[in-house]
């Protein structure tokens, strides 16, 4: 009985190796102001991103700056590799998983040219947001150094 109402919180993995930087520090005023949902950012140090989760990879973007996930307990997340890197238009960006795959957590999806996408003048924070954050009462939120597929975030 005990536990009965008690509400589960879900783990949210890191998408990449890198340093934990707030959200309203990230050099893009979409992201900062929250405005497509709460999280937090990494500059990665990694070129692999991977499921941040077991789930659904929802949307790929043609230009593969970017892609969503779904868990099965309805948390949307986005993963937004740099700021503009949709002007490059899938340059120094490869897929590997394709939109609609089921995955597991550290199931690679994209691999990003950190070096190439600096080189042609774009930032690489990743902010890594939950979309539908008003469903949901409480977000708990990593700082400092991390490791891909280490806890970064938890959604109640």
């Amino acid at each position: 009985m005990f536990g009965l109402f008690k509400t589960k919180s879900i783990e949210i993995l890191a998408p990449v190796s890198g340093e934990v930087i707030a959200l309203e520090d990230v050099n893009d005023a979409v992201f900062a102001q929250k405005i497509v949902g709460d999280g937090v950012a990494i500059v990665p140090s990694g070129e692999l991103f991977v499921a941040p989760f077991d789930g659904k990879l929802t949307k790929l973007f043609p230009t593969l700056h970017a892609y969503s996930m779904q868990h099965s307990s309805g948390v949307e997340v986005i993963v937004h590799i740099g700021i503009d890197t949709i002007e490059l238009a899938g340059d120094g960006f490869e897929a590997i998983a394709t939109e609609g795959s089921m995955l597991k957590i550290g199931d690679p999806i994209i691999r990003a040219n950190l070096k190439k996408i600096q080189a042609l003048g774009k930032d690489i924070e990743t902010p890594i947001v939950i979309s539908n954050m008003a469903k949901y009462t409480k977000l708990m939120k990593r700082d400092g150094s991390i490791e891909i597929s280490q806890t970064l975030m938890e959604v109640k």
